[in-house]
């Protein structure tokens, strides 16, 4: 694919060359990692090449998994990359937490084909990050005129932008993108000391209950946390059956394979935190995060054994004491799950943009998250309403 975006003349940008590569390992680690995490910005594991590529290479993503492969580069005049997008073409809506299966039966129902489409976003991953990888404003809107006329030369039903910033969320918007707002639970650090500094913040009633609840989810448990040098394989085979048990249960099949993991461990161990319990010497339960430069992101769990409340106490009680000690700003913890509002996450928006060809079935849809947002924010502020926190005095 070759297109030409011309960058605004008052940022004194040059011109650009687009051309899509189907997998990471045609471009150097440096290269893309100097583009998707660069200095200065928030660390992202999850845009990094360690990865993206480990998906890649493990087989997670691929044309034999309905996630091929189409990383979108864009050059200057030097040969230089200036800007990318992580790119997929979906020939289904698994992996990406952003819902449009009923969209592709109505247009299917209608005659048209709504597979493939174009999935820029990190598979498996509902983690909010940068998605249009180029620093000027003038070099990412030429990034998306770019990508929306790559989507009409190859006749592409949709191009969908899941999990933007809501910068990024409000170019779209303005590059002519349809805007929808879903919502997750994250947790904020208020510079709390300690733990109990943070159930401080809640109403005396939330607070017994959490303790209450730690209580019964630690009796007879070891926790352990484990990062870096001290991750060793047998650790890792012990999160893979939790992880295959309760993703069987969720998915039917769970998305990421053990190699998948032990490329994680080989290249980002120093970026994982794997918490374990124990019980009478025996590994029960593990919960996978993800550490970045100001976040903790939970991202997989499972267990073998049941016990009391121990799905709360691995990703979500313990992700917080850890992101005290680590003087993290944020636990982000995946999506849905009301039941961690209790647990003092709150309510956030979160944000996808959509292209869409065919005007009729984009002039619909337009109009289904015109109702839609409202209706989402809505339902945030009523979730907020129900805070474990003490009411502001």
């Amino acid at each position: 694919m070759d297109s030409t975006g011309q960058a605004d003349p008052a940022d004194a940008q040059p011109s650009l060359s687009l051309a899509a590569i189907e997998s990471l390992a045609d471009i150097a680690p440096g290269d893309w990692d100097r583009i998707a995490n660069p200095a200065g910005a928030e660390y992202d594991p999850f845009l990094s090449w360690n990865f993206l590529q480990a998906l890649e290479e493990s087989g997670c993503v691929g044309d034999e998994t309905g996630w091929a492969p189409h990383h979108l580069l864009a050059r200057n005049d030097a040969g230089e990359i200036r800007g990318a997008l992580p790119l997929y073409l979906k020939f289904h809506s698994q992996g990406e937490y952003v819902f449009d299966h009923g969209w592709a039966e109505s247009f299917e129902r209608a005659g048209g084909r709504y597979y493939p489409k174009l999935l820029t976003g990190i598979p498996f991953t509902p983690v909010t990050g940068r998605r249009i990888l180029a620093a000027a404003p003038a070099l990412r809107r030429a990034l998306v005129a770019g990508m929306i006329e790559a989507g009409r030369q190859w006749g592409i039903s949709s191009w969908h932008v899941n999990f933007p910033t809501e910068e990024e969320w409000a170019e779209l918007g303005a590059a002519g993108l349809l805007q929808r707002i879903d919502r997750q639970f994250v947790w904020s650090n208020r510079g709390y000391a300690s733990y109990d500094e943070f159930l401080g913040d809640l109403s005396s009633r939330k607070r017994k209950a959490l303790r209450k609840e730690r209580a019964a989810a630690q009796s007879g448990l070891e926790i352990e946390h484990l990062t870096g040098a001290d991750l060793h394989p047998e650790h890792w085979d012990v999160f893979f059956a939790c992880y295959q048990d309760t993703g069987a249960r969720k998915w039917g099949r769970p998305y990421l394979n053990r190699e998948f993991f032990e490329l994680i461990h080989q290249r980002m161990a120093d970026q994982v935190l794997l918490v374990l319990a124990k019980k009478d010497g025996r590994y029960i339960a593990a919960a996978l995060n993800f550490i970045g430069s100001n976040a903790l992101y939970g991202r997989y769990w499972g267990l073998i054994e049941e016990h009391p409340h121990l799905h709360f106490e691995l990703c979500y009680h313990q992700a917080i004491e850890v992101a005290i000690r680590l003087g993290l700003d944020r636990v982000e913890a995946g999506a849905q799950g009301e039941h961690k509002l209790a647990r003092g996450y709150r309510p956030q928006p979160v944000y996808s943009a959509h292209w869409i060809a065919h005007e009729g079935f984009r002039n619909a849809v337009g109009e289904y998250l015109e109702r839609e947002r409202p209706a989402v924010l809505a339902d945030i502020a009523l979730l907020n309403e129900e805070s474990p926190f003490k009411a502001p005095e």
